[in-house]
């Protein structure tokens, strides 16, 4: 019987510091998962997509027919980088023609160019020469217009064309001078910035 009391004792002593020896397991145990799961990486960040060329073209030419199948645009260049982050294409000696609805010819070269996706907005840096040749809406033959200058900006569709730097302009014998520019050819309006110089020849008579 003593013995018997004896082992009661202990056992209440026990259930007594059970509750902490549970405690201090689960705590053990805890530290152990922790120290030994294995980590997960947070959610990827999306990246932003550098401006890194994802193709090259070299002695290249491409073109563009309308539905019937008529010309409307060409380009050529000694070499052109897609950037697909701004989805712009930077040429090399690029070498543009553009014709508009009536058959008039627009043409653009310049040591580089950045071209948007379908070639509609170009920039033209370096030696940038625009020219258009054709008739007006009326069928009347009108003199060659030549604009040249360090950069040109120019729109194809819209048949317009800017610079925020000097420019000259000619047309036929005609000669501008101007520090900036804005010429709209569908509306027939160049208008001349900064200092402005103009020589306008004479017009031979009927």
């Amino acid at each position: 019987m003593k013995k018997l009391r004896g082992f009661g004792r202990a056992f209440d002593r026990i259930t007594i510091y059970l509750p902490v020896i549970l405690m201090g397991l689960l705590a053990m145990g805890t530290y152990w998962l922790a120290r030994n799961t294995p980590s997960f990486s947070a959610p990827g960040v999306t990246r932003v997509p550098s401006h890194d060329a994802d193709y090259f073209l070299r002695g290249f030419s491409v073109k563009a027919f309308d539905p019937t199948g008529r010309l409307k645009s060409e380009i050529r260049g000694a070499e052109a980088r897609h950037y697909p982050d701004t989805d712009t294409m930077e040429i090399d000696q690029p070498h543009m023609r553009q014709f508009n609805e009536r058959g008039a010819l627009t043409v653009a070269t310049a040591r580089r160019a950045i071209s948007n996706a379908d070639g509609s907005e170009v920039q033209l840096i370096g030696d940038a020469v625009v020219t258009r040749e054709g008739a007006d809406a009326q069928g009347r033959a009108q003199p060659k217009l030549e604009i040249s200058g360090d950069f040109l900006h120019a729109f194809m569709d819209q048949e317009r064309v800017k610079s925020h730097k000097p420019v000259t302009i000619k047309r036929g014998t005609d000669v501008f001078q101007a520090e900036s520019m804005d010429y709209h050819n569908l509306d027939r309006v160049l208008e001349l910035q900064g200092r402005v110089r103009g020589t306008l020849q004479p017009r031979a008579a009927p």
